[in-house]
């Protein structure tokens, strides 16, 4: 064939894609309106992401990348025509002459005030106090109304003129708005915890639930639970009569919250449980946001549990108090794309793969785009023990070097909003693994080893690159999210921005 019949034929091709499209849009169509009648979420995060696997599992290898990046610009175009037949704009805006926040201690890593901005256009500060500034703040501040959090939950009632039916039952104040001078307190933290377990589809009725920890949040959580008819619910905690010291008791547990901080960042890695030793149980639900990915919620995925953390409780909860900030409604299905919006500016991006493969420099460029901080591990080892990576490894020997690599990842992965670029090795040590998953999307760059370089790579000398990559490929590709080809080191940045819909 010439040129010209080679046009000719993607011609008729597109005839047939763009045939095809209309008719997917047709269904993305019917699907809207199911979904509003039914008032079910527009975006399905997991769903989106399976499906997505499943595509690229079809794919051949050489255009993994070019696939990812067509069915993502698929799946938002699907999801912005659904927004559009929904009308699902939050209604939360125009009131940019009032003026909300957050009331609690320790607030310098809260997200509230990320996920109010896409709520409503108010204004949402922070608001760190003492006990005894309390009086002070309740009387003389200027805002319109705030929420509450850890540990002023129960604090806050006592100044209320008005407490919900909620906030009686619960014990519990975590919204209070001024009306007609009187001091109302609410609990929207009870619609957080339901809309969280009701977008999981797991229905505790009937099941045996174990709640961990009996702190501020579990009065709604039983509150909750019980009016979602569970059969039994068990809450377990450091020195009631059901601790820890008798948990096994309760191994058969079908459901199993965690309300305790225990994991929580700064404290990442740490588990209240072991949950191995419960094999009855279908799910996980762990409050906590932040990481992501909690070590409890990782053990637990890898038994095959559904596991999941707090984000959507706490966007569901913002959602229900900016409607009370507001006395508005936002549509429910506005929590999901906030949900993705603030998963997606406070996660990392971490990329993996094979020394030499262009993780630094498409990290550097990825950062700028993205207006996140850029973290460089060999770096920041060769900064703390004044000595570069590779002579590290030529004067210790490569286990030394990968103990203070995972030292160095402990530290680095806790935070947010970073792209990290790692050692090509960092995928030969399974707990590494957790570390890189716990706040982040894992990113392999593939790069030809023909166009990989060996100088000053101690490893990569001692063995042939054919070698390194064979030991390491499961891991790079079990590991990673994503895998973006890297050949043109240059432009990976914008190939990655593309692919994680950035």
């Amino acid at each position: 064939m010439n040129l010209d019949d080679l046009r000719k034929e993607i011609d008729k091709i597109d005839d047939k894609l763009l045939q095809l499209f209309q008719e997917r849009m047709g269904i993305v169509k019917d699907i809207a309106e199911y979904k509003k009648v039914h008032n079910i979420p527009i975006l399905n995060s997991e769903l989106e992401k399976a499906k997505l696997s499943d595509i690229i599992s079809k794919t051949d290898e050489e255009l993994v990348s070019y696939t990812q990046i067509l069915f993502n610009t698929l799946f938002d175009t699907s999801k912005s025509y659904q927004e559009k037949l929904n009308i699902s704009k939050p209604s939360a805006f125009g009131y940019s002459n009032k003026k909300f926040g957050l009331l609690g201690a320790g607030l310098q890593h809260s997200y509230s005030p990320l996920i109010h901005s896409h709520l409503g256009d108010y204004e949402y500060g922070l608001y760190e106090k003492q006990p005894d500034q309390l009086y002070d703040f309740v009387h003389n501040s200027d805002l319109d109304g705030f929420n509450v959090t850890i540990p002023y939950k129960k604090d806050i009632m006592k100044y209320c003129n008005i407490l919900t039916p909620i906030a009686k039952r619960t014990g519990s104040v975590n919204t209070v708005i001024w009306r007609a001078n009187s001091l109302i307190g609410d609990n929207t933290d009870y619609y957080g915890f339901r809309y969280m377990i009701e977008r999981s589809g797991i229905n505790p009725e009937g099941k045996k639930v174990l709640l961990l920890g009996d702190g501020g949040s579990a009065a709604t959580i039983k509150a909750a639970i019980r009016d979602m008819n569970a059969g039994c619910l068990v809450t377990v905690s450091r020195s009631g009569q059901e601790n820890y010291g008798n948990i096994s008791n309760h191994y058969d547990s079908d459901i199993i919250i965690n309300s305790t901080p225990v994991g929580m960042y700064p404290d990442n890695g740490k588990t209240v449980i072991d949950i191995s030793s419960f094999k009855k149980c279908i799910a996980l639900f762990d409050l906590i946001y932040n990481p992501a990915q909690t070590r409890l919620m990782y053990e637990a995925s890898k038994l095959g549990i559904k596991a999941y953390n707090g984000l959507s409780m706490l966007v569901a909860q913002a959602k229900k108090a900016a409607e009370l900030f507001t006395d508005s409604v936002i549509d429910d299905s506005v929590i999901e794309r906030v949900v993705e919006k603030v998963a997606k500016k406070t996660g990392n991006i971490v990329l993996i793969g094979m020394p030499g493969s262009g993780k630094s420099t498409a990290g550097k460029a990825l950062a700028e785009l993205t207006e996140r901080a850029f973290i460089d591990t060999d770096e920041v080892i060769a900064a703390t023990y004044n000595k570069s990576a590779s002579d590290i490894i030529k004067d210790k020997g490569e286990v030394f070097f990968r103990d203070i690599e995972t030292k160095v990842l402990e530290k680095v992965t806790k935070q947010s909003n970073c792209v990290i670029s790692t050692g090509g090795g960092v995928v030969t040590r399974e707990r590494n693994r957790y570390l890189l998953r716990q706040n982040g999307i894992v990113v392999f760059l593939k790069r030809d080893l023909s166009l990989l370089s060996t100088l000053d790579r101690p490893l990569s000398q001692q063995n042939t690159l054919e070698e390194l990559y064979k030991a390491r490929k499961n891991n790079y590709l079990g590991w990673s999210d994503y895998q973006i080809d890297c050949d043109d080191t240059d432009k990976a940045h914008l190939k990655i921005y593309e692919v994680l819909g950035l």
